[in-house]
């Protein structure tokens, strides 16, 4: 089972989400930024790291919102999702095909990963009511 990590990071009322690239894996599809932890690294590091790789900013990692495991035809991940800000610096598209902010009502806008499904349906509930 792979581990990977996401940040749910939020600026007013909207959370970013990340396209990723066409030539990937579920390609051109949305998500939240993120990445497979690697050896010795915790989760919140492993965020860390790939926030930076791939947004080029400094994000402090919060608590967990969500912990699920997905089965995809080509692998298994567990992913843990955390609440974040942005510490430092702004998003730029060093890997992926765009970044969008969007509100909880907008989420049906966007075709997202499978494994990210469950999150978003538990976004809506927790934070449609405030928007």
């Amino acid at each position: 089972m792979t581990q990977v990590v996401a940040a749910l990071i939020w600026q007013d009322k909207k959370f970013m989400i990340c396209q990723r690239p066409a030539h990937k894996a579920r390609g051109l599809l949305w998500e939240f930024v993120g990445g497979k932890v690697e050896a010795g690294e915790t989760k919140q590091e492993a965020l860390v790291r790939e926030c930076c790789e791939e947004l080029d900013v400094i994000v402090n990692v919060g608590d967990i919102f969500m912990q699920l495991v997905h089965e995809y035809p080509d692998l298994t991940i567990e992913l843990t999702l955390f609440n974040c800000t942005i510490k430092q610096g702004s998003p730029k598209k060093l890997e992926h095909a765009a970044i969008q902010w969007i509100t909880p009502s907008q989420i049906d806008d966007f075709d997202f990963c499978p494994a990210d499904e469950e999150i978003l349906k538990e976004i809506k509930l927790k934070y449609n009511s405030e928007v």
